[in-house]
């Protein structure tokens, strides 16, 4: 039972790292994409793609959190204790970051409206940074057992954590630009098309060669982790994950934006996975098993089973979200935005 409750949190972790980042990843494109002139157009359609998904891309969140704290309470204490800091500015960045993002159009002027649009900005960089710095301080073995034992600092600033944050920045961007060159073909804009397909091909070169960077990282500095990536079930997942991502590069290339969404996808889940392969049995690598951090049979067995019943809800709402999105049934009108998120002619 353990084992099944393991494998939905990494379903939760997937389906985060896939759309949440991916939501993340928009607001780094609104952070770059420049002035109220040259940026207006990019702005108005990342605002047009993220207004019917932004907050249900972040329920997985939720998902994950509540299936580790009841599977696997040790493991949630030591890792919320000791890591709390990077967690806590992340939840931080995901609260502002919602706030901006819904007042950002109402602003009275336009300081009031870079600010706002500031917060949304840079939370959306500093959100996956935090959360794969804590990612890191977990797989490279420095979150031990018990309240807050583990270094406060150390356990999310160093050289494994740094290098998985950056690549959590990259390969949200990445996502974005993805799912944006799509979007932007379907609303017959093709000077987005073209802007975006850029960006997707760019950022995807870029995340990629800085997770082959980041492999000699964590091979100097957490030499269990690279191991595990680096043989065995964690290797075909890396091999996986670069092989989806290479084939989400040619298909962007060659204009099957469609199919690229899910290659992109599929490229995430597999470096998702290839994490949890590489530090199998452990769910704090070296100090807490997934047996030993388990909770009673009783209450992992009623959790499947309450799990089971909310994905009845949960699955074909959100499946039927996104079918409406791809349609363009949910699609608003498109206009360039300024800084104050009002149409540009206005």
């Amino acid at each position: 039972m353990a084992e099944i409750c393991a494998a939905l949190v990494i379903l939760g972790v997937t389906a985060y790292a896939v759309f949440g980042s991916a939501d993340f990843g928009a607001g780094f494109w609104d952070l770059t994409a420049g002035g109220a002139e040259r940026g207006g157009r990019m702005r108005g359609m990342i605002q047009r793609s993220m207004s019917p998904v932004w907050e249900a891309n972040h329920v997985w969140l939720i998902f994950v959190l509540v299936m580790v704290w009841t599977a696997f309470p040790v493991a949630f204490g030591s890792l919320m204790s000791t890591l709390s800091i990077p967690l806590f500015l992340a939840a931080l960045g995901v609260i502002f970051r919602g706030m901006a993002f819904a007042l950002r159009g109402q602003a009275a002027t336009i300081n009031e409206a870079r600010v706002l649009g500031a917060v949304f900005a840079l939370s959306s960089v500093l959100i996956p940074f935090f959360f794969g710095a804590a990612i890191g301080g977990v797989a490279s073995g420095r979150v031990p057992v018990g309240n807050a034992a583990g270094d406060l600092i150390d356990s999310w600033l160093n050289p494994t954590s740094i290098a998985i944050g950056v690549v959590a920045i990259l390969t949200g961007a990445h996502l974005a630009a993805v799912f944006l060159t799509g979007d932007a073909k379907r609303a017959d804009l093709p000077d987005m098309v073209a802007a975006f397909r850029k960006r997707a091909i760019g950022s995807g070169i870029a995340a990629g060669a800085v997770a082959l960077v980041s492999l000699f990282v964590v091979r100097s500095d957490a030499r269990d982790l690279y191991d595990g990536l680096t043989s065995g079930d964690g290797l075909v997942a890396v091999l996986g994950s670069a092989l989806f991502g290479l084939l989400t590069i040619v298909l962007v290339a060659v204009g099957r934006y469609g199919p690229a969404r899910f290659a992109a996808a599929a490229a995430v889940g597999a470096m998702t996975i290839g994490w949890a392969l590489a530090q199998d049995p452990y769910i704090l690598p070296g100090a807490l098993t997934l047996d030993d951090a388990a909770a009673s049979d009783t209450t992992l067995t009623a959790l499947v089973v309450s799990v089971g019943l909310g994905m009845l809800v949960l699955v074909p709402s959100l499946w039927w979200l996104y079918r409406l999105v791809l349609r363009g049934t949910l699609d608003q009108e498109y206009e360039p935005l300024d800084q104050r998120f009002r149409p540009v002619d206005s």
